[in-house]
This record gives structure tokens, C-alpha cells and sequence, in this order.
């Protein structure tokens, strides 16, 4: 397996101005995984509970995401409630269990070793070190934080970002981690602590990509109806990485291309709740997309 996601498995109940969800399928490895698989299969690491349908696993596999390295535990799997202000912006979290996400020590099966894309989606930064310790060369390895870990295990974060090659956090992040108001000088305090390059989300404002010889920003793909924006960022990622991996490049055109193949599939994740959305589009749609937002954004 060349492409390899490490993050959760979850439920979420959602509450927005003009609708609601209960228990839907959730998690960053979830929403993840299906954008990446636009592009190719990819890996699958976490863990769920006895509660986790097998037909919902099954749908995963059915999409190219390999489940492998899904492991099941007695108990119940990650939960988490939000509630979404009419601005899309201001979030409210309700409730999270971990549940068995916090015994969670991640294994990497044996053909998920020798990967060369690897992406440590949101979790504690000594889950991500586990994870990554046990894959033995990648050519390209990004993580995911949040504002979270960087308040209680920054000195563990820190010592991530000197093994990993990109960061993707927004511009809350950025400035918490930085101590810096400005993003630029935010970005490049960053890129100092280890990262080649950051991807800087503004949600509905875009995002930018920072790196040590380069700088790209992109505005959001126009969505007429935004339903959810819960998983948004993880899309973005799985859209990001999942075109890398496709394409096994990462040089600066590259890197700028998977920005606009980000874009695209987290427009298709907020039009829907849960992955119902980006769930039902396939790299056909995906790339008609992205060819209007190049249009978009082309002089």
C-alpha cells in the first residue's frame, strides 16, 4: 500500500441552522480516505468499537480504501456533537468521547510499511510519532494538528515537526503555534521548526501553501449550498495527498495543483452531511471541477 492515512474512525451528532444529523459516519481518517481515493486506494489506520457497522467498513473497501489496518475494540467507538452558527465559521463542540480512541495504539500491517505517502491526520502527536515510527522510508509525510495539542503537548508537536515533510493547520493554529498575528511571519517561524512546507486553511477564504521556495493561494471553490462543513479540512487533505500519490511528484507545480484538487473535493464534503456527498462523486466529477476552478482562478 503506497498511500497510508492515520486518524479516526468516529460518529457525530450535528446540528446546523437548518438541519441535523445524529450519529453519522464521521472521523478524520474517514472523510480522509474517501477524498484520497478519488485518486488511487489508499490505506486505512484507526480504530472503532463494537458499535462500527461492518457494512459501512465494507462501503470503504468498496471505494478502494484498503481496511487492513482498522483494528476493533470492545467498547464504543469515537463520538463527538457539534453545533454550527448560521456564519458557518463559529463552531460549538457538544460533546467528544474518545472512547476506545483513547487506548488507541496504532499498528501499521505489514504491506502499509513501505509507503511512501503518509498523512497523520489530526490526533495526539505522540499517536502520530507511534505511527510514523513504523513506516521505514517515505518519500513524503504530512500531519495535522490543532489548536489542542498545540496547548497541551507542544513540546511533543514540536519534536514531530522535525520528522515530517508538511503541516496542514489554519490560521488560528498558525498564530497559537507562532505566537505571530501576521501569517506570513506565522508560515515562516513554521517552516523554521522542521516542515518543507505548510498548508494554511482560511475555510471559507481559501488556503495557502508556504514553502521554502515558494507561496500559492487559492480562494474556496464557490459552493451554492453549504449543508456541513464538518470535515472539510480532512477532504482537503485526502484531495491533496491522494492527487500526490497519483501523480508521484512533488515538485512546486504539483504541490500547487493538489492545492486545486483540495479545494475541490472539500466543496463536494460541505454539500452534504457526513460523506454523503463526497461519497457520491467520482474522479470524473472531481476533475470537471477542478478545470472550473482553474478557469476560475486563471488570469
Amino acid at each position: 500500500m503506497n498511500h497510508v492515512v492515520i486518524g479516526t474512525l468516529a460518529f457525530d451528532s450535528i446540528e446546523t441552522p437548518y438541519d441535523k444529523r445524529e450519529r453519522a459516519i464521521g472521523g478524520s481518517a474517514t472523510y480522509f480516505a474517501h477524498a484520497a481515493s478519488k485518486f488511487g486506494p489508499v490505506g486505512l489506520v484507526g480504530v472503532v468499537g463494537q458499535d462500527f457497522p461492518d457494512e459501512v467498513l465494507e462501503d470503504f473497501r468498496g471505494r478502494g480504501i484498503d481496511i487492513e489496518g482498522v483494528e476493533h475494540a470492545e467498547g464504543e467507538s469515537f463520538f463527538w456533537a457539534g453545533r454550527y452558527e448560521a456564519d458557518w465559521n463559529t463552531r460549538h463542540t457538544l460533546e467528544t468521547r474518545l472512547n476506545v480512541f483513547a487506548d488507541f495504539d496504532p499498528k501499521l500491517p505489514e504491506s502499509y510499511r513501505d509507503a511512501d505517502f503518509v498523512f497523520l491526520a489530526n490526533g495526539a502527536p505522540a499517536i502520530q510519532r507511534k505511527a510514523l515510527d513504523q513506516v521505514r522510508s517515505p518519500r513524503l509525510v504530512v500531519a495535522d494538528t490543532m489548536n489542542l495539542w498545540i496547548d497541551i503537548a507542544r513540546d511533543e508537536l514540536i519534536d514531530l515537526l522535525g520528522r515530517i515533510d508538511g503541516l496542514v493547520l489554519n490560521d488560528e493554529e498558525a498564530r497559537m503555534l507562532t505566537g505571530e498575528a501576521n501569517l506570513f511571519r506565522a508560515a515562516g517561524k513554521i517552516l523554521e521548526m522542521g516542515p518543507k512546507f505548510i498548508v494554511l486553511k482560511k475555510g471559507e477564504h481559501g488556503a495557502f501553501l508556504f514553502g521554502e521556495e515558494h507561496r500559492f493561494a487559492l480562494p474556496a471553490y464557490p459552493v451554492d449550498n453549504v449543508v456541513d462543513p464538518t470535515g472539510a479540512g480532512d477532504s482537503f487533505a485526502g484531495g491533496f495527498m491522494g492527487y500526490l500519490a497519483h501523480t508521484a511528484s512533488l515538485d512546486p507545480s504539483s504541490q500547487r495543483a493538489a492545492m486545486l484538487y483540495g479545494t475541490v473535493t472539500a466543496s463536494f464534503c460541505v454539500e452534504g452531511f457526513s460523506t454523503e456527498e463526497i461519497g457520491l462523486h467520482g474522479r470524473g466529477a472531481v476533475d470537471r471541477r477542478y478545470d472550473a476552478l482553474r478557469a476560475f482562478v486563471t488570469p
